[in-house]
């Protein structure tokens, strides 16, 4: 495989850190819906924990993004059309739904009358409670998670198949040397 069809070291950290830590969060925060509001604070505090990791998630979410407008993509392996064009706007996509959750999460956290948490440490708040808000920015939350289990349900298929044609897709994603030094 051409170097120029790999990913470099940093942006294949970044990718399985985000797959990772994103379906985490997503197991989480659906799991987390059934949690009983009664004895008090069990389920605050498992909120508390999704807000922190959220958190954590939307800076390494950041870098992601700045390292990507920094590092064009690799080009594709010889693939038919159609799946180029799947794979440019499942990542386009997949990249909203990465902006997208973190914020509207915390937008939405942001509008109730309790403050968010950050591993414990209540962060300033920013505005006062809106209980509309709240409720907007939480649908968004809940849409988008819906959105991004689909989308990642896709990019996980479409791994599979490309690992069992053994078309050179999976090479572009994997810490493993090619014969050649890389450089990143």
């Amino acid at each position: 495989m051409s170097e120029t069809q790999k990913y470099n070291r940093v942006a294949i950290v970044l990718h399985w850190l985000l797959a990772l830590g994103l379906l985490a969060q997503l197991f989480l925060g659906f799991w987390m819906e059934g949690v009983p509001k009664d004895p008090p604070g069990i389920r605050a505090g498992w909120f508390n924990l999704h807000k922190s990791i959220g958190l954590v998630l939307a800076l390494i979410i950041v870098l992601r993004v700045i390292w990507r407008l920094m590092h064009a993509a690799p080009e594709l392996p010889a693939l038919p059309a159609w799946q180029k064009t799947l794979a440019h706007w499942s990542h386009r996509l997949l990249y909203v739904c990465m902006v997208l959750m973190p914020m509207s999460g915390f937008l939405g956290s942001s509008f109730t009358p309790y403050p968010i948490k950050f591993f414990g440490m209540p962060l300033p708040r920013l505005w006062d409670a809106s209980a509309d808000l709240k409720e907007l920015f939480g649908a968004v939350h809940t849409a988008t998670g819906f959105v991004m289990v689909g989308l990642v349900g896709l990019h996980i298929a479409a791994a599979i198949w490309h690992a069992v044609r053994r078309d050179g897709v999976m090479q572009r994603m994997s810490l493993k040397k090619s014969m050649s030094p890389q450089l990143d």
